[in-house]
């Protein structure tokens, strides 16, 4: 865990930074904003805390433009509401009152430090999974890591760094599906100061910032063949050049990747180099669907009712004998990550000693009741839908649905991508056409307005 305090440490701020070196977290500190942007250039970070009386608003929108995503926590005297507000308000993820409670700083750095959802399993074909891991992980071997969207590829891969050699150094993931083309090169390799417009600075990549560590290439088949050429360089060679540098840079880390498809059919296809597969797959981990591993719903539902009874402070609740029933028997289409926002759910609306069957609801509120009351609800719904499809060309029908994902994924372009299992850059090319032909298209975390078109 990487934490760096902007701000003079002085009294409460010099103890904030005591209590988190006694939790583990590896501690750097800048006076004022322009020499953390620097430190955040140089070496990364995977949390800032920052004074309250810095110009806050001012380093959000600086680590906006230069596409660094460390989150953000402002610190000050408790005393100061106005100046907690205004600091959440120009960004900043939370406010943490001084003098310091050790609790709390613990638990602003837990959130950050590792993911929100624990590595639960039970079943037989994930304790397979989890076996070859654990065999594989002190190796520098990179690992390919498949599977469903929603079955946990990332927490693997995070179960890998813990377990490795390389566990107190750090773990720096990239969504290679989430960073426009233009852009992924230099998020990955850094650049120098002038490379392109908006470079004002050298700034690392994530492979340098990964250094010593383990980097996590997430959803990696979205990668454009171009730019693999380049990471399959810095595979075999352990060398990156930074885009406008001159001179080559050596790195030592770890290299994870993880796929929803299948990487053999996109090197068929021609969007997916054929070394770079042989060079990332030296040991390849399937992760199989929730759905094939039966044991692990029900630990799972167990995990997830405790955690969020105590996120939302509610009494945890066991999971009645009805309800147990229902779980295991849904198909889990989006697998863990579905069946966690159900325990959620079920949590908050759950009434009684346990949580029952009614309880367990679909997003829009609908009885969860099983596969046959499912399957009948899918028929009569498969039979409205093509009616409704009478009359309208492909591209109105194709229009609307992409629109309607993206609407149900508030504007998520990735989550949209997926589930309507095209590429993210289909996707954009897509929206493109919509947008020039003045149809309305949502922004990340935005509904879909509600607007006529022809």
């Amino acid at each position: 865990m990487r934490l760096l305090i902007i701000g003079r440490l002085n009294g409460e701020l010099v103890t904030a930074s005591k209590i988190a070196m006694s939790r583990g977290a590896a501690v750097t500190q800048a006076d004022g904003v322009e020499q953390g942007l620097g430190v955040l250039r140089a070496k990364g970070a995977d949390l800032v805390m920052i004074d309250v009386g810095l110009p806050i608003r001012a380093f959000v929108t600086a680590l906006g433009e230069e596409r660094i995503r460390t989150p953000v926590v402002a610190c000050g005297t408790g005393s100061d509401a106005r100046a907690a507000v205004a600091a959440i308000q120009a960004g900043a993820k939370e406010y943490v009152p001084l003098p310091p409670d050790p609790e709390l700083i613990a638990a602003v750095l837990e959130a950050v430090a590792a993911d929100a959802r624990a590595f639960v399993w039970r079943d037989p074909a994930m304790e397979r999974v989890v076996t070859l891991a654990e065999q594989v992980a002190r190796s520098d071997a990179s690992v390919l890591i498949s599977g469903e969207s929603g079955t946990g590829k990332e927490v693997l891969a995070r179960h890998v760094h813990a377990k490795s050699s390389r566990a107190q150094k750090p773990f720096v993931s990239v969504n290679c599906a989430a960073i426009p083309d233009a852009l992924l090169e230099s998020e990955l390799f850094g650049h120098e100061k002038g490379a392109f417009t908006g470079a004002v600075a050298r700034r690392i990549g994530k492979f340098e910032e990964a250094s010593g560590g383990t980097l996590l290439l997430d959803e990696i088949s979205e990668m454009d063949v171009r730019l693999q050429a380049k990471l399959l360089r810095a595979l075999q060679e352990r060398v990156i050049d930074r885009v406008g540098g001159a001179q080559p840079v050596r790195v030592d880390l770890r290299v994870l990747a993880t796929s929803n498809r299948n990487l053999a059919e996109e090197v068929r296809k021609g969007s997916f180099r054929e070394d770079l597969l042989y060079r990332l797959n030296v040991v390849h981990l399937r992760l199989p669907a929730l759905r094939e591993r039966p044991a692990d719903i029900l630990e799972l539902a167990g995990h997830f009712a405790r955690k969020y009874a105590e996120v939302n402070g509610v009494p945890a609740r066991p999971l009645s004998a009805e309800a147990r029933r229902l779980l295991v028997t849904n198909p889990w289409r989006g697998n863990v990550r579905e069946l966690e926002n159900t325990l959620h759910r079920a949590v908050l609306l759950a009434s009684g000693a346990e949580i029952g069957p009614e309880a367990i609801r679909t997003p829009e509120g609908d009885a969860l009741d099983g596969p046959v009351g499912t399957a009948a609800r899918a028929v009569q719904t498969a039979e409205a839908v093509t009616r409704s499809l009478v009359g309208r060309t492909v591209a109105e029908v194709e229009r609307d649905l992409i629109l309607d994902t993206l609407d149900h994924c508030l504007g998520n372009r990735t989550h949209a991508a997926r589930i309507l299992g095209i590429s993210i850059r289909t996707l954009r090319n897509k929206l493109n056409e919509y947008t020039d032909a003045g149809v309305p298209v949502p922004e990340p975390g935005q509904a879909r307005a509600i607007a006529a078109y022809g």
